[in-house]
């Protein structure tokens, strides 16, 4: 999770009250007075003394008053005092784990919608917006290449990657070359560039092509220029993310407004800054929480963002995760994100 902050926590009492109003706040959506927090913190205090702490925390910035209400509301400071170190998780039930696990395990020989399923058992289950970037191709590292010549211009490319991986490719080329150039050509590329991950040879062979373009005859440039195509074709694609419960988010009285739904509507679907979010979540141990303006974007600065990675075998390939209002149920969303991951990792590695 995202580091806790550096300003000294509140006293034992103090935070018991920020627990008890957080918890309150979240259920209700409105601001908690003083009479509220005494009779639901179980406290025997008298409500000066209530007073007293809540100016303690709203000093602290853990909390502020709205100028329409007497009571407070957290602040997105006092949000993450409470998801580090005052909440208590709630993990699902076992019914519940059984529900998701058959609904992404019933998905699972569909790949086109098998990540839609599990964005929308997110959304449904917490009934905010859930995202899932599609899987990354695993890292491909190149073992050996091989060319071999064929009638109409064309060269079969043999690569193999990985430790026993065999894919083949059939390259056109502007004209025919004989046997002895293709292994030329082939046994370059496997000299300098084996056992390195494939898309930092595409990346090596433009440099070294182009460095080497007076030593090397151009036959040989030729046709390694033309390999690239081979390895494009094995390299990961773009990273996208299939997003579930948009609309989830206009039932929330803090979103709701024109603009501030415009703006989430249009960075879903432009996804730039929602990829930069879960980009940031990748090589994350575990959960990540992004609490309003820590997500670095005004427009999610009423916003929370709950990520996790997931993996295939040691391979980090993706990252799943829930967009709400801060105003949400940390204790469960949480717990509902990380499960998920582990769910997603172990239909994955079923599937190998």
């Amino acid at each position: 999770m995202s580091a806790e902050a550096s300003n000294p926590l509140p006293s034992n009492r103090g935070q018991h009250l920020l627990r008890v109003l957080i918890q309150r706040y979240i259920r209700d959506g409105q601001p908690v007075g003083s009479r509220t927090l005494s009779k639901d913190a179980s406290l025997d205090l008298s409500p000066a003394t209530i007073r007293n702490v809540m100016s303690d925390l709203e000093d602290m910035g853990l909390v502020s008053a709205p100028h329409t209400s007497a009571g407070r509301i957290p602040t997105a400071r006092g949000y993450r005092l409470f998801v580090d170190t005052l909440v208590r998780y709630r993990p699902p039930g076992d019914g519940q784990m059984r529900k998701m696990q058959e609904q992404i395990r019933g998905e699972s020989d569909d790949p086109v919608g098998f990540i839609a399923a599990v964005s929308n058992m997110l959304s449904e289950i917490t009934k905010m917006a859930g995202v899932v970037t599609v899987p990354r191709a695993p890292q491909v590292t190149l073992r050996q290449i091989e060319f071999l010549p064929l009638s109409e211009n064309r060269v079969l490319v043999i690569l193999v990657v990985n430790d026993r991986e065999v894919q083949n490719r059939i390259l056109h080329t502007d004209r025919d070359y004989s046997t002895s150039e293709l292994q030329q050509a082939q046994n370059y590329i496997n000299e300098h560039y084996a056992g390195i991950e494939l898309e930092q040879v595409r990346g090596r062979l433009l440099e070294d092509l182009d460095s080497m373009r007076n030593s090397m005859n151009q036959a040989m440039h030729d046709i390694i220029a033309v390999a690239q195509a081979a390895m494009d074709g094995s390299a990961s694609s773009d990273s996208k993310y299939v997003v579930a419960g948009e609309t989830n988010l206009m039932d929330f009285a803090e979103l709701s407004d024109v603009d501030t739904l415009r703006g989430l509507f249009d960075a879903f679907s432009r996804q730039r800054l929602i990829l930069d979010l879960l980009n940031r979540s990748i090589n994350a141990d575990g959960v990540q929480i992004f609490i309003g303006e820590e997500s670095g974007y005004k427009i999610f600065d009423g916003c929370s963002v709950i990520t996790a990675p997931y993996h295939l075998d040691d391979d980090t390939i993706g990252v799943l995760g829930v967009i709400g209002p801060t105003r949400m149920a940390y204790d469960r969303v949480v717990p509902i994100v990380d499960v998920t991951a582990r769910l997603l990792e172990s239909v994955l590695n079923q599937r190998g």
